[in-house]
């Protein structure tokens, strides 16, 4: 296996609004809802970066189409970082996801590492950290 990831893929209760959320809220590009012909096949998909995708589907398809059964919800599970140039970018991204709907979990702030970062949480509880990291700056 080459340690390459092209998709990730995230359950939501709801497609539409997280649609709007991540769209119209955090401005991140979509063609918008595809595949509403199929039973459990429509999704929703997020150019990042090259080779980079952030896919919604929603939760009860991603059961069906794995063969498991739905669980609950646990923002613990995993966390989606956005890395940043700066600590006025951590702030931005902050207050424009609050404005978008999202739940600030921990405000930004000095890391112990000597960055600066903060937690929001989507519509659907996944948990984002908006982050600056002097050592790791994106290109």
């Amino acid at each position: 296996m080459k340690p390459r990831i092209s998709v990730i893929t995230i359950g939501v209760d709801d497609l539409e609004a997280s649609v709007a959320f991540y769209r119209d809220g955090l401005g991140l590009p979509t063609e918008g809802i595809i595949g509403k012909e199929f039973e459990h096949g429509a999704a929703a998909f997020f150019e990042l970066q090259a080779g980079l995708r952030l896919a919604l589907f929603a939760r009860a398809d991603i059961a069906h189409d794995a063969g498991v059964e739905q669980s609950g919800r646990s923002p613990t599970e995993f966390t989606l970082g956005h890395n940043v140039a700066s600590r006025e970018e951590v702030d931005a991204v902050m207050a424009r996801a609050a404005a978008a709907g999202a739940r600030l979990v921990k405000p930004a702030q000095p890391t112990f590492w000597g960055g600066y970062a903060g937690y929001f949480q989507d519509l659907d509880g996944h948990l984002w950290e908006a982050v600056h990291n002097p050592a790791w700056l994106p290109g």
